[in-house]
């Protein structure tokens, strides 16, 4: 799918002066000064690590969400909410990046699989999926070799999408890795069931699209601008539903749009390919797959991870093709009733 007259660069972000962790930085400073104000909480574990609880212990909020996710993206990108009643749901999500490869790939990304047994921390097992720039600091993944990126600093902020408090071997393993001090980490926990947790995770619709476009093969260094948008639903205390609605959000509400360099064939296959329809998954709601999978991720097709509907420009040409279709009458009715006289039925 790469352009004949350009070969491959397996390295699409070697030698980028951009630094993910200082450019979260500010953010990440933001977001604790106005904790109180953004429904967090801020504590030190018992080495030093700054703990920021966004929906645990404490309400959290959609403000606090999408300050989390522009953390995650490495201060590379911009998410803000929008009232879009004609659309058929209220609630929407913006994101956009001029460097969306480092921001969706290099940052963003939830890749690394943090783990210890029961053993490790003397009570129940922790698993939890690691997510924004601290990931550029350990690189224990191989897509790091790939994208040729490197990181380096004292300071470095990591997402974790847990319900509770990862337990010391976890929080001594992520120093270890980033060659961090225990004061210059900054360890984020959004659980899905939250306002923050959920706004966060809706706010990957972007680097979901970026992501299936790396897994077909489309070159990344030509990849130049993105941006993307998807409803935000309520969230729900069961863990699972709250996962499947933020996943459907973007597999039948996610809409992303591509600027792109190379080939022109390339640029088109891509559109065609990128939709989540593409998959024999799709047209089922996230949850129901999930469960029938034994809650197993790995078993669900990989190519249903993708937005609802795509446009790619290809910006040598100036033409911008189009596939995908969004279809809220899947999600709608698991997250809308209406008001009438009758009782109100509680999702299960």
């Amino acid at each position: 799918m790469t352009s004949p007259a350009t070969p491959p660069n397996a390295s699409p972000l070697a030698g980028s002066p951009l630094s993910v962790n200082r450019l979260a930085a500010p953010i990440v400073r933001e977001l604790i000064e106005r904790a109180d104000a953004l429904g967090v909480a801020v504590s030190r574990s018992a080495d030093g690590v700054c703990l920021v609880d966004a929906g645990i212990a404490v309400p959290g909020s959609v403000e606090a969400g999408l300050r989390i996710a522009e953390i995650c993206l490495g201060g590379l990108g911009r998410v803000t909410q929008r009232l879009a009643p004609q659309a058929g749901w209220p609630h929407w999500l913006d994101v956009a990046s001029a460097q969306p490869v480092l921001a969706c790939l290099g940052s963003q990304y939830a890749g690394w699989s943090l783990a210890a047994s029961a053993e490790e921390t003397g009570a129940k097992k922790f698993f939890a999926l690691g997510s924004g720039p601290a990931r550029a600091l350990a690189r224990r993944e191989p897509l790091y070799a790939e994208l040729g990126y490197v990181d380096g600093g004292d300071l470095g902020v990591i997402v974790l999408e847990v319900d509770r408090v990862p337990p010391p071997v976890v929080l001594a393993k992520v120093l270890r890795d980033c060659h961090l001090p225990p004061e210059g980490l900054t360890v984020i926990l959004t659980p899905t069931r939250s306002l923050a947790g959920l706004t966060q995770v809706v706010a990957r619709v972007l680097e979901v699209a970026l992501h299936k476009a790396h897994a077909l093969h489309f070159e990344l260094a030509h990849i130049v601008d993105g941006s993307a948008s998807a409803p935000l639903p309520a969230p729900v205390t069961d863990g699972v539903a709250a996962m499947g609605r933020s996943n459907d959000a973007i597999l039948y509400g996610g809409q992303v749009r591509l600027a792109v360099r190379g080939s022109v064939d390339a640029a088109c296959a891509l559109a065609r390919q990128l939709p989540a329809l593409n998959s024999p998954d799709h047209g089922k709601p996230f949850a129901e797959l999930f469960k029938a999978a034994g809650h197993d991720f790995y078993k669900i097709d990989p190519m249903l991870f993708a937005p609802a509907e795509v446009w790619v420009s290809h910006l040598d040409s100036g033409l911008t093709f189009h596939a995908g279709r969004t279809d809220l009458s899947l999600l709608l009715p698991d997250w809308l009733q209406e008001a009438t006289s009758g009782a109100a039925v509680v999702p299960a």
